[in-house]
This record gives C-alpha cells, structure tokens and sequence, in this order.
C-alpha cells in the first residue's frame, strides 16, 4: 500500500458534525443493540445457582480488567495520527508488535493460571475447572478485539466497528443459552457463550484492517510513540480502574450469592455507558486527526451536553424503574438486593461517564499533564477500597466518590486554573 496519498482539503466545522451525528447514531445504535444481546447472557441467570451466576460475574470481571480502554485509545490514537500524516507503513508495524507482545504475555499468564490453578480455584470457591480453561482464550481476545478496534476507531471505520459489536452480543448469548439450556454447563457455559462471541467479533475487526497491517512494515521512532503511548495507556487504564474494580473487590470480600446480587446491579448500572460511550469513541479520533493536521475542532461541547443528557436520564430511568427492570432479567430472590443496590450504583456511574467525555478530549489532544493527577486518584481509590468494603453499598459510594474526584480532576485540567497546555 503506498503511502504517497494526496492531501485533502480541511473539512468544514459543518461537515464534521454531521459526520460526527451520523457516525455516533450507528456506533450508539450498534453498542446499544449489542449491549442488550451482551446483558441477555445475564438472563441466564434464572436457569443456575447463585453460586454459579457470583463465578461467572468473577470470571467476566477479570476479562474487564484487561486494559481494554488504554489498548484501544492507544492503537485508535496512533492509527488517527498515523493517517492524517501518512505514516501507514509505520503504523504497520507497530500493529504487528502489539499484537505480538499481547500474545506473549498472555502466554505468561496462562502458564501462571495453570501453576496455581488450585489456589485459584479454592479462593473462588470453584468446583469446576473448565470455566478457568473457558477464560483463558477469552481474556486474550478481550485482549486483542479493543486493538483493532482501536485502528477502526483511527480509521473512523465505525460500520465495522458497529457489525462487530452486534456479532460479538448476538453470539455471546446465543451460543451461551445453548451451553447452559442444552448442555447444562452453567457457569462454564455462560463464559463459553463469551468466548463465541468474541471470536467471531474478532474476525470482523481484523479483516477490514488488513490493509493497514498487511502493509509492508517500516520502523518507528520508538521514543516518539512512547511518549504518546505511556500517558495514553496510564490515563485510560486509571479510568479502567475505577470502572472495574469494585467487581473484583465484592467478589474477594463476600458470599457467593452476594457478588451475584452487586453484578446483577452494576450490569443495569453499567448499561447506560452503552449510550454515552459512542459520543467520546467518535469524537477521539476526529480531535486526534483534526489535531495533527493543525485544524480546529469543537466537538467536546456538544458530546459533552449529550452525554450528561443521556446519562442522567439513564440513572433516572433505573431509579424509578428499578421494581419491573430487576424482575424482568433475574429470578426473584434478586429483586430485593438489587433494589435496594441499584439507585446507588446508577448514580455513581453518571460522574463516570461524563468525566470520559473530558478525559478522551485531554488526551486526544495530548495534553497529559492530567495523567500524574489520575495515577494518584487510581492508588487512592484502591487504597479506599482496601478499607471501605464493610457492606456492598458501602463499595458502591466509594466508587461513587471515586467517581466524582475523577470528574474534578478532568474538569480541572480542562477548564480550571489547572488546565492542560499542549
């Protein structure tokens, strides 16, 4: 592929937003259409134990804290820039050394899995090995499907993106429902329905990028990437953070049937990201893009308006729909825990979704001087969790003030006296 491509003209502010409103209305139709597909597996949970649904919300919360977000900003960052400077060949090769370091220390963790399986398996009260095995290839495709998901958001490819992501929603449940229906594999199947939809979505990601990584590779200035890459992967992994880890802390802290109670809130909770997350994961590569060619962009206001709409009314709508939602995707004995969980939690996760919007804008536009402060807040917020797990609402409003102080400090670095300068 050559890299001598003609330089177009600058886009008018006009044409970019509606660019922008026609590419986030298919990726928000997209995520949300596939979210729903993605939360039918929860539906599952009417046909296993307690116990089983609490290790299947564990497994599905290690494959969340993969680094999904810091990957695919990274790559998405890398392939915006790459074109709006005509660095394809460059780009190639820096796909291939991501892809291959993510396989070799994936090949390390498997081999760490397998030696302490047994611990494994007795901290998490785990009867049934084949979930641990089940996980294993899932975490590496969660590993890779936000890579090149990444170069499509670069490419601002969002109709592969969005097919992606209903396959991998419609597959992860289909074949879920047959594992647990029909075979009667209960947890294990719940993850295997996973691992089958993301395979697929995988296939539908890398194909329609092969140009890029099929090009014949060139070598980079790695020190030049790093200083993107370093800021972009501790920026995005700190919000990560705070999106996953109280999953982890429940589930090491209580009962079985009480980590099933906090996921099946936090899955309702977390579904409002489904509307939102589509304004920021347009809006990224269009700044980045719009950056290096030395062109203005003023996208943020509006993706910042929208996503304060959409999620506040997202929290609303759960708060006062709370007693026909639970019922609707999990059996009884959920409804009164759920309940009484789920106003917390979907209030909590509003700050998060609007500090994203903040936080893609800073870090499109490189001005990382936010990403000491957020690396800072990470620790803090592990070190709160550590202490304030007493009762799961109790976890809940730590990550609610988590939340907000992430909220204060992207708002700082944006507006205030503490605002970033490229």
């Amino acid at each position: 592929m050559s890299a001598e491509i003609v330089d177009t003209p600058p886009v008018s502010a006009d044409a970019h937003r509606a660019s922008f409103f026609r590419q986030s209305g298919w990726l928000m139709f997209a995520t949300v259409v596939g979210g729903m597909f993605m939360t039918g597996v929860h539906f599952l949970s009417k046909r296993i134990p307690e116990e089983e649904y609490g290790q299947f919300v564990a497994f599905l919360s290690v494959a969340m804290f993969i680094p999904a977000m810091p990957l695919q900003m990274v790559l998405a960052e890398q392939t915006a820039r790459a074109r709006a400077l005509h660095r394809e060949h460059e780009l190639s090769g820096l796909i291939r050394a991501a892809w291959l370091g993510t396989f070799l220390m994936w090949l390390v963790a498997v081999v760490v899995v397998l030696l302490f399986q047994g611990t494994i398996m007795a901290q998490w009260n785990i009867s049934n090995p084949a979930a641990i095995w089940l996980t294993l290839p899932v975490l590496l495709f969660t590993a890779w499907l936000p890579m090149f998901y990444g170069v499509l958001q670069g490419q601002q490819n969002f109709l592969w993106m969005g097919w992606s992501m209903l396959v991998n929603g419609v597959g992860r449940v289909a074949i879920g429902a047959f594992a647990v229906i029909v075979l009667h594999y209960l947890a294990p199947g719940m993850v295997l329905g996973i691992l089958g939809g993301l395979t697929v979505a995988l296939v539908l990601a890398i194909w329609p990028t092969r140009s890029l990584w099929l090009a014949s590779p060139q070598s980079f200035e790695w020190r030049s990437v790093l200083r993107q890459v370093i800021p972009l992967t501790l920026g995005f992994g700190a919000y990560q953070f705070l999106l996953t880890a109280d999953t982890m802390v429940v589930r090491a802290c209580f009962s079985g049937k009480e980590s099933a109670f906090y996921g099946s809130a936090g899955t309702l909770a977390r579904a409002s990201m489904w509307l939102v997350g589509p304004l920021a994961a347009v809006m990224f590569p269009k700044i980045v893009h719009a950056k290096a060619k030395g062109e203005k962009s003023d996208l943020m206001g509006v993706v910042l308006v929208g996503t304060v709409i959409l999620a506040a009314g997202g929290a609303t709508g759960l708060w006062l729909f709370r007693p026909w939602v639970v019922p609707f995707m999990f059996k009884p004995n959920y409804v009164e825990p759920a309940a009484v969980l789920l106003p917390w939690y979907a209030w909590a996760v509003v700050p998060l979704a609007v500090a994203n919007v903040l936080l893609n804008n800073l870090l499109a536009r490189s001005l990382f001087k936010v990403v000491p402060a957020l690396c800072v807040l990470a620790v803090g917020y592990a070190f709160a969790l550590s202490h304030f797990h007493a009762t799961p609402v109790m976890v809940i409003k730590t990550l609610g003030v988590g939340n907000l102080l992430l909220l204060a400090v992207c708002a700082w670095y944006t507006w205030g006296p503490g605002k970033a300068q490229a």
